[in-house]
């Protein structure tokens, strides 16, 4: 069979079309998780600052409390980052331990519980200011980072979501969580020194 009646008797391919229910499974939370940082956003723009939200005792001020609780954060977030690896294959070492799941789990929602009072105390006591570019860029990325995190937990309760949409959703969390702390966390450290 020469080689043009061969490409004539082949079908041509044509790319396998995504589903409306598997595009839905991403787009529905993509827009709750918009909405939630849209609206935190604009509580914190149209909410008197307080200047006081957060105190836990043997801690200096508010802002230090809320400095080490983003830095609790972002050690389990590692942990988070770590353990993907290692629940992806990702890391030498063949299969994944049986306890590495649960691992994963409860350091994100310790992680979440330890960044509440610090958006509390964000939103509350200082709200969404455009002072300067690094209170600026905090701000939004703030917001945007409970946002991501309402998108990822819906992504995570979905039938539809494709295998590679909650790797994605858990690398922009992990992302904007660093960028949060840089600045915030590290600058209170870098201009009042690493104290309570």
């Amino acid at each position: 069979m020469s080689s043009e009646s061969a490409a004539e008797t082949e079908t041509p391919t044509r790319p396998v079309p995504v589903s409306r229910r598997a595009t839905a499974a991403v787009l529905v939370p993509v827009a709750v998780g918009a909405a939630v940082a849209v609206a935190l956003g604009v509580f914190g723009k149209v909410h008197q600052p307080q200047f006081f939200s957060v105190s836990i005792a043997g801690f200096s001020s508010g802002t230090a409390v809320k400095s080490w609780l983003a830095t609790l954060a972002l050690a389990l977030a590692l942990f988070q980052l770590a353990s993907a690896f290692v629940m992806y294959r990702l890391t030498p070492g063949g299969r994944a331990p049986r306890w590495i799941g649960s691992a994963h789990v409860w350091s994100g929602r310790l992680a979440v519980l330890a960044s509440v009072p610090v958006a509390v105390h964000c939103l509350y006591a200082l709200g969404f200011s455009s002072s300067d570019s690094r209170v600026f860029f905090h701000s939004l990325f703030g917001c945007f980072f409970y946002g991501v995190f309402v998108t990822k937990m819906m992504l995570l309760t979905g039938r539809s979501t494709r295998p590679w949409v909650i790797p994605i959703a858990g690398g922009v969390l992990f992302f904007v969580l660093v960028y949060v702390w840089l600045t915030s966390a590290l600058w209170f450290f870098q201009t009042t020194g690493v104290t309570f």
